[in-house]
């Protein structure tokens, strides 16, 4: 193997999920982030339809205090939960940037939506492994109202749009270890 394969199988392997309250509070450059969203630009693409769209907050906190009084006003008074407001207001506390991950719909009517979302989740794949690569942490979510109708209409996005999940970046002073729970073996076939 050569020495750019060791280096990019190492920063996909060193990947992690970090949790925003594990983060530290530091702020990223926003040089730093254009540059994430610049890798992330470099997704594949079918039919150059380049659906992926990032709505970047430098202020976490306002975007968690749209987001869980979005949460109020459109969940059922029977189905609130106070600890779940309280967790979606707090929830970037931590964060330096929260970037929302939308799927543009492109106008070729003959690619499949599910075509333009694993696009997108490509392109979100990109960025998460330039942050790794930036000793950056990060957390790809879809709680809270990030999937519901009312966020769609908050973003201004069209019925085909999706909300692809909501990212926060920041630092944090501890990266877990990896693991996986199934054998590779178990998940290939090699056919000859």
């Amino acid at each position: 193997m050569n020495d750019n394969f060791t280096h990019i199988a190492k920063v996909i392997e060193s990947r992690r999920t970090i949790k925003p309250f594990m983060m530290n509070g530091h702020k990223i450059p926003n040089g730093h982030v254009a540059a994430l969203l610049e890798l992330a630009d470099w997704a594949p693409t079918h039919g150059y339809t380049e659906p992926w769209r990032f709505v970047i907050y430098e202020n976490p906190s306002e975007f968690c205090s749209f987001h869980a009084n979005l949460y109020k006003e459109n969940i059922p008074a029977a189905d609130f939960n106070e600890g779940t407001f309280n967790n979606l207001a707090s929830q970037g506390d931590k964060a330096s940037h929260v970037v929302i991950a939308i799927m543009k719909r492109g106008n070729l009517p003959k690619i499949p939506a599910f075509e333009e979302m694993a696009s997108t989740a490509c392109a979100v794949q990109n960025l998460l492994l330039g942050a790794t690569a930036l000793n950056i942490a990060s957390y790809w979510g879809t709680g809270g109202m990030a999937l519901k109708p009312a966020m769609k209409v908050f973003l201004g996005l069209g019925d085909e749009d999706q909300v692809m999940g909501i990212l926060y970046l920041g630092y944090a002073d501890e990266h877990p270890e990896g693991k996986r729970t199934i054998p590779l073996e178990e998940k290939i076939n090699w056919v000859q």
